[in-house]
């Protein structure tokens, strides 16, 4: 789930992490009555995709005549395939020092991950590739937080004032933790001319799966944009995710379609598409197919099944029924191992008079090569 600046921020005032004074519009009008209330302001795309300032959709503006023309040059663009529909009107303030703090994962790790630095306010890639040394790397506990007298600590040497930001910190791994966050990023965290320490924005990603739990708070997540695709796909019950590639691919299971998705890859081909038909799914192969032959770029396909509890000859049986009703003139591809197998190949080569492949990795190879 990933959520827009202004929501993300509203979260961490919960948490008692300063944010500027701010106001969300969706009209010029209202933008222009949202700087007759702050002054002088920043105009910010709503939208959970990075970049908006390169791409002009932060802007600065000193009078309301001025919000006015911005906002109606920033509303409706569309970044990184998000609509822009809404903008935060946030107080402009004085900046002293840009900070960049963030926690994560670190899957090397098992364990969270604090990310600071003195250079806030531009990519931290670029930060950490100019100089290392640039970018505080503090290990969390898999439970419990670090003290603001532990974090002060990890900030030392870097000629500021360690207290209150480890305060800041502390708090930000607080709500980082409460929030079943996968990111929480905020760049940047500013020190201002009056002192205090403030979020400019911040960047919100939440584990999908903590959605049941998270209720209140995954309610005010954005929706990910669909394509047609993909949404017809959701409307017939199906997990369907555009990749844009021309191998098209059927497996049970996620694990097993991310594994063929980065087989496919391996052998220098790209997947079209996501879309498990594991478990009752496989009583959707038909829809499926449907859709997946409605992609463009779609050159090959590839069913990989792997049954371990699930009969690979009854998800077979559902895939061959859909091949010869549909009848599509694409090459298809089978690997099929695990329960069911042998009745399963029986039945894949007796309906289709197609041999599935005695190893995956040959069913790859091949699709990818038909899809060439």
């Amino acid at each position: 789930m990933k959520f827009e600046e202004s929501t993300a921020k509203g979260l961490l005032k919960d948490f008692g992490i300063e944010i500027p004074r701010g106001l969300v519009v969706s009209t010029p009008d209202a933008a222009v009555e949202a700087v007759r209330a702050l002054g002088p302001a920043m105009l910010k795309a709503q939208v959970p995709a990075g970049k908006r300032g390169k791409a002009g959709a932060v802007r600065r503006v000193e009078t309301p005549d001025e919000a006015a023309e911005v906002a109606a040059s920033i509303l409706g663009m569309e970044l990184d395939g998000w609509l822009v529909t809404r903008l935060l009107v946030e107080e402009a303030v004085v900046i002293e020092r840009e900070f960049y703090a963030a926690v994560m994962i670190d899957f090397k790790a098992r364990a969270p991950l604090l990310l600071f630095s003195t250079e806030g306010g531009m990519d931290i890639e670029e930060v950490a590739a100019r100089n290392e040394d640039a970018v505080r790397r503090i290990a969390l506990p898999n439970k419990g937080d670090l003290t603001p007298a532990e974090l002060e600590a990890a900030l030392e040497g870097l000629h500021l004032d360690a207290g209150a930001v480890a305060v800041v910190l502390a708090k930000l791994v607080q709500a980082w933790r409460a929030l079943d966050g996968e990111l929480l990023e905020v760049n940047p965290l500013a020190l201002t001319g009056d002192g205090r320490i403030l979020a400019l924005d911040c960047k919100l990603e939440m584990d999908d799966s903590a959605a049941p739990r998270q209720a209140e708070a995954a309610a005010l997540a954005r929706p990910e944009p669909l394509t047609n695709l993909e949404a017809e796909a959701a409307e017939a019950g199906l997990k369907f995710i555009d990749l844009g590639g021309s191998v098209g691919i059927l497996a049970n299971g996620a694990g097993l379609t991310m594994t063929t998705i980065d087989a496919v890859q391996h052998y220098g081909g790209r997947a079209c598409n996501f879309m498990e038909i594991g478990g009752e799914a496989y009583t959707k192969a038909e829809t499926a197919l449907q859709i997946l032959l409605k992609h463009p770029g779609l050159r090959s396909l590839l069913v990989n099944f792997c049954g371990a509890f699930a009969r690979t000859d009854v998800m077979a049986d559902g895939v061959v029924k859909a091949w010869q009703r549909l009848q599509p003139n694409v090459p298809i591809f089978f690997s099929i191992h695990g329960t069911g197998e042998t009745e399963a190949v029986a039945l894949v080569e007796k309906e289709l008079g197609i041999t599935p492949f005695a190893e995956m990795d040959q069913a790859v190879r091949a699709a990818v090569e038909a899809a060439a």
